[in-house]
């Protein structure tokens, strides 16, 4: 199963999500060679860059590193090339759905609503402080539990 994780810019949430999910996944067997996590961006703001500092701190501080990735812009072949594409927020998702018209079968969903959480969003802490990455984090990982959970139950 391929994953790919979309935000707004690739710098903040997807990279944290994506880092998250790669880390879990690589430490069950269940899951290792098994399940693959991309992430992008719908912006081309932040493209070639490296997640922002705040986020690979906050990543850092939970064991996590996510400071090798780099930003890159949803592309219309990531329709076909992955089975799931999971969002952070309802305006990313309405315009991921939007590009994706006709490009290929992807799954496509809220991160959280997917997870079994509901319809809400992972909050964007892009403008916000380093209490704001740490409960977009929170967000992540609790969601990253729920996508997980739900990925074992369907291998």
């Amino acid at each position: 199963m391929k994953i790919l994780v979309v935000c707004l810019g690739n710098i903040c949430r997807s990279p944290m999500m994506e880092g998250w999910l790669a880390a879990e996944i690589a430490r069950d067997a269940t899951l290792a060679g098994r399940v693959e996590v991309d992430s992008a961006a719908l912006g081309r703001w932040h493209e070639g860059h490296a997640p922002d500092a705040r986020a690979i701190k906050t990543a850092a501080r939970h064991g996590v590193d996510i400071s090798q990735q780099r930003a890159r812009c949803l592309q219309p072949q990531d329709f076909a090339h992955f089975d799931l594409m999971l969002f952070a927020d309802a305006a990313t998702l309405h315009e991921g759905r939007a590009r994706g018209r006709g490009q290929g079968g992807a799954e496509t969903a809220l991160y959280l609503q997917w997870a079994g959480l509901g319809a809400q969003d992972v909050l964007d802490p892009y403008y916000g402080s380093e209490a704001d990455f740490e409960h977009a984090w929170q967000q992540v990982v609790e969601g990253g539990r729920g996508v997980l959970a739900r990925i074992r139950r369907g291998l």
